[in-house]
C-alpha cells in the first residue's frame, strides 16, 4: 500500500503490457509507492477494454494509485477514471483539456523532439510522457527520451514522465534527469517478473538514490 505522504523524490508510474492480467497489477500495488497507472488499450476491442478497466481501476485506487486511462476519454469515464492520456496534435490536445481537465488529469505523450514538447506544453497537460508504450525492450533508457527528460525537468514547471528500460536499475538513470516520474512495464510485468518484489527494488533504488526535490 502506498504511504500516505508520498516521497518527495521521481515516483513510479506502471504502464500495463499486452495480456497482463488484473491481478498481476494488483499485486504490484503491495510493493510499495506507486504513484499512478496507465491503461493502454493494447489491441482490445472497446467492450473488452471496458471490462478489464472495470477490474482494475478500483484495486487501483483503493491502492491510492491513481488510474489514467489511454486514448479513449468515453471508457475513462465510465469506468471512473482520474485521467486521460492522449497522443494527438496541439489543437487536438488542447480540445481535450478544454472539455475534461475539469474532471480529470489530462495527459500528453508522442513529442519526439523538443518543438514538439513545447506545442504539446503550451496547452497545459497535467503531465507530458517521454517514451512510447511497449518500447522499453532495452535494460537502459531511450538516450532520446532522457535527454528530453532532463531538458524539459530543468526548463519546464509541467510534470514529465521518462520512461525506464526493462532493468529495474534504470530507474536511478531516469530519476537523475530530475524528471518527476519514472515509467515502468515490463522490468514490473514480465513472465517470470514477481510485480510485488520488482515494485518494492524499484521504490528502494530510488530511496538511496534519486535527488530529492525543493519543497
Amino acid at each position: 500500500m502506498n504511504d500516505a505522504t508520498p516521497p518527495n523524490r521521481c515516483r513510479i508510474v506502471l504502464i500495463a503490457p499486452p495480456g497482463v492480467p488484473a491481478a498481476r497489477i494488483a499485486a504490484a500495488f503491495d510493493g510499495g509507492d506507486v504513484a499512478s497507472l496507465i491503461l493502454p488499450e493494447n489491441g482490445m476491442d472497446e467492450a473488452s477494454f471496458q471490462a478489464f478497466a472495470e477490474q482494475v481501476v478500483p484495486a487501483a485506487q483503493a491502492a491510492g494509485v491513481a488510474v489514467i486511462i489511454a486514448g479513449d476519454t468515453r471508457i475513462a469515464g465510465r469506468v471512473q477514471a482520474d485521467g486521460i492520456h492522449v497522443e494527438v496534435s496541439k489543437a487536438e490536445l488542447a480540445e481535450t483539456i478544454e472539455h475534461f481537465q475539469a474532471k480529470m488529469m489530462v495527459g500528453a505523450g508522442g513529442a519526439k523532439t523538443r518543438d514538439d514538447a513545447l506545442e504539446l506544453g503550451e496547452t497545459r497537460p497535467d503531465y507530458i510522457f517521454f517514451g512510447r508504450f511497449g518500447y522499453d525492450n532495452k535494460p537502459e533508457p531511450h538516450p532520446r527520451n532522457l535527454s528530453l527528460g532532463e531538458w524539459w525537468a530543468r526548463m519546464i514547471q509541467i510534470p514529465c514522465i521518462v520512461e525506464a528500460g526493462f532493468d529495474l536499475a534504470s530507474v536511478e538513470t531516469v530519476a537523475a534527469t530530475g524528471a518527476e516520474f519514472v515509467a515502468l512495464s515490463s522490468a514490473v510485468f514480465a513472465d517470470g517478473v514477481d510485480p510485488k518484489a520488482a515494485i518494492a527494488r524499484a521504490n528502494a533504488l530510488l530511496d538511496e538514490t534519486a535527488p530529492r526535490f525543493e519543497d
